[in-house]
């Protein structure tokens, strides 16, 4: 006679969120991790990690870094924003016045449509 088995427990496919995949495929691709210890951790295949990350990827650039600081009038340079050419300011960046009251640094790595996405965003508040 046959016996027949049944499971019983939750679903056994798990619904991961942006926020979880990102968090996953970061720590797998940080520097010296292992994907493969990442993924045993996190008890799913390498694969999975390396679809996602191709999926973020072939996805639409998102957020960039902005620094957005107070315009110091009496910075002495003639442009103001004293606050913004300390420690990163020696990196490419764009400086953008927004409304005469603030200054938008985006870094020159950031794609050309994203920083223009981010000025048009901030000139249109």
């Amino acid at each position: 006679m046959s016996q027949v088995h049944i499971i019983t427990g939750s679903e056994r496919r798990r619904r991961w969120s942006d926020e979880q995949k990102r968090a996953i495929v970061a720590a797998a691709f940080a520097p010296g991790a292992v994907v493969a210890e990442v993924a045993r951790r996190a008890d799913l295949c390498t694969s999975l990690i390396y679809r996602w990350r191709r999926e973020f990827a072939d996805a639409p650039a998102g957020f960039a870094e902005v620094i957005v600081a107070p315009v110091d009038p009496d910075d002495g340079d003639g442009h103001g924003g004293g606050d913004l050419h300390r420690g990163p300011a020696a990196l490419p960046a764009i400086e953008v016045a927004v409304g005469g009251s603030s200054h938008v640094r985006i870094p020159a790595s950031i794609p050309p449509d994203l920083a223009a996405a981010v000025i048009k965003a901030l000139v249109g508040r």
